[in-house]
């Protein structure tokens, strides 16, 4: 093996990278919020809603689940322009990780619901409250607790989803990444780096969201 490593060659652009992963940063918790306010909208409706309702949520998650991302974010960008509806690179790739974010976080968190018994609503129905008071009060925090594993095991992978926003142009770590090898011409060192910083990424997200279960286990 003939391949001489030269990490060196990547420092002059350590600021681009830097940019690059602060950016996917910024590209994931938005997605991930609005994926999960989503996901929460779309799983009360399912469990809670009248049929129409629930057909119309059903045929959301059906196509955005059995779907490639990658199809749906080019469907997004290239494809509503034909219809008028023209997007930047970054609020396109925000608005297609969300919505796939979110097909995924409406099944999780249904199971949430639907884990709860029954008189924790009964309960609240004894005290008074309003339905929305009950949903909002009651059940929706002891759901996330039962499915938070599978919501942090989402949320990782919509960190690492942000790589596909690349392929419309935004400036994320992966797009970065392949700005520096254009330049650089070291693509093994360079791809090596940018799963290094990813698995920098998911391990910090991992710690934050394991001190974020043990704040809920608390509150048990």
């Amino acid at each position: 093996m003939d391949y001489v490593f030269d990490f060196a060659a990547l420092r002059p652009y350590c600021d681009v990278l830097a940019k690059g992963l602060l950016e996917t940063a910024i590209y994931a918790l938005l997605s991930i919020l609005f994926g999960l306010t989503l996901g929460a909208i779309c799983a009360l409706t399912l469990v809670y809603a009248r049929r129409g309702w629930r057909r119309v949520v059903r045929c959301y998650v059906e196509f955005f689940r059995n779907t490639p991302s990658l199809v749906q974010l080019f469907l997004i960008y290239f494809g509503l322009p034909s219809l008028g509806l023209h997007l930047s690179p970054p609020v396109a790739g925000i608005i297609a990780l969300s919505l796939y974010c979110g097909a995924y976080m409406t099944e999780i968190l249904r199971a949430g619901f639907l884990s709860l018994p029954r008189g924790l609503t009964e309960a609240g129905e004894a005290l008074g409250l309003s339905k929305r008071q009950i949903i909002t009060h009651v059940l929706t925090l002891p759901a996330m607790q039962n499915v938070f594993p599978a919501l942090a095991s989402q949320m990782v992978l919509t960190l690492i989803g942000t790589s596909l926003i690349s392929q419309i142009g935004v400036e994320e770590i992966f797009h970065s990444g392949s700005f520096v090898d254009s330049r650089t011409f070291r693509s093994f060192e360079i791809y090596l780096l940018i799963c290094g910083l990813y698995f920098f990424a998911v391990s910090l997200m991992k710690v934050l969201l394991r001190i974020l279960w043990y704040r809920f286990q608390a509150r048990r």
